[in-house]
């Protein structure tokens, strides 16, 4: 057991640093100089020498990429070239926003698709099944983003119950933030939980045709218990893997969604850094959403021995 954690480890560590490059060497190769950017294009030669200097622009590609890894390793993220303060603060900050928003769309989706999904199967080719279905098929069409205006337009603009934008602050107090947070939350929550519906009921068909089940029935357990006290739990492995990768979309995905409803979240900064071209903030950022998807997937990865006994068997061996 202790040897599978330690190479998934080492495999998790290869792996952000091959990321790190390669975010390194995308970001240099994109167009636009930053010292430009800042400067404006009427900025004589000289004083954009002078600024690629003190910006380290004027060292080698190499030199530049293991000084920023050797940075980042410290926590040292560096200053943004937009906003003249460190890229740590920054990414902090808006991660009070994002980490937020992310669990209450990744509660709705859970909360929507698990009962869902197993109702769809348990009731398969019937009506309630045509319902779920259709659902999810409508969920997983229409973008986040649309339903975000949607229901600015119902529940700001026409009832006036729900905040149309903008974040007060947790400072504010906890319903003030939180009710700013419902509206964009519900319109990241929907397509998700379209998603893990149909692996969901997917999961559950396929257990359920499993020799277990009918002996676990014959057994005289009624339909009800063999689908939530068999079925269920052994169809959860798939189910785990996409809600991981679901709260690592939410957080990296929530670009649009926040620009929609004026949150001043992480994808909101990635979006403004790389319209200001900050290379610095676009690099952490990037950076930062690769990670959390990889430790999600080692996180995901965990979970599988502790969810299913057979893989926990075999790690042993």
């Amino acid at each position: 057991m202790i040897a599978v954690l330690a190479r998934r480890a080492g495999g998790l560590l290869i792996t952000l640093l091959a990321v790190s490059f390669l975010i390194f060497a995308v970001m240099e190769i994109l167009p636009g100089d930053p010292a430009e950017v800042m400067l404006g294009t009427s900025a004589s030669a000289e004083t954009l020498a002078a600024l690629r200097r003190e910006m380290g622009l004027d060292q080698p590609f190499l030199l530049r990429y293991l000084h920023w890894l050797g940075g980042t390793l410290t926590g040292d993220l560096g200053m943004s070239y937009t906003y003249g303060v460190p890229v740590a603060g920054l990414i902090v900050e808006r991660l009070h926003v994002t980490i937020p928003l992310a669990l209450f769309a990744i509660v709705i989706s859970v909360g929507l698709a698990i009962p869902l999904g197993v109702l769809a199967a348990a009731r398969r080719n019937g009506f309630a099944d045509f319902l779920v279905g259709m659902f999810s098929h409508v969920s997983i069409a229409v973008p986040g983003f649309w339903v975000g205006l949607l229901l600015i337009i119902l529940f700001s603009t026409t009832l006036g119950i729900m905040p149309a934008g903008g974040f007060p602050g947790w400072q504010a107090g906890l319903w003030p933030a939180l009710k700013a947070l419902i509206l964009p939350a519900v319109a990241l929550g929907l397509p998700q939980a379209g998603v893990l519906t149909r692996v969901t009921r997917a999961a559950v068909l396929d257990v359920l045709g499993e020799d277990f089940i009918r002996t676990a029935r014959a057994k005289g357990l009624t339909p009800r218990a063999a689908l939530w006290q068999h079925a269920v739990p052994n169809a959860l492995i798939p189910v785990v893997t996409i809600i991981g990768l679901q709260f690592t979309f939410l957080i990296a995905g929530a670009v649009l969604v926040e620009n929609v409803f004026n949150l001043p979240g992480l994808g909101r900064l990635a979006y403004q850094a790389l319209a200001q071209r900050d290379i610095v903030v676009m690099q952490d950022v990037v950076l930062f959403f690769c990670a959390l998807v990889i430790l999600m997937n080692f996180v995901v990865d965990i979970a599988y021995l502790f969810i299913d006994p057979r893989l926990r068997r075999e790690a042993g061996r």
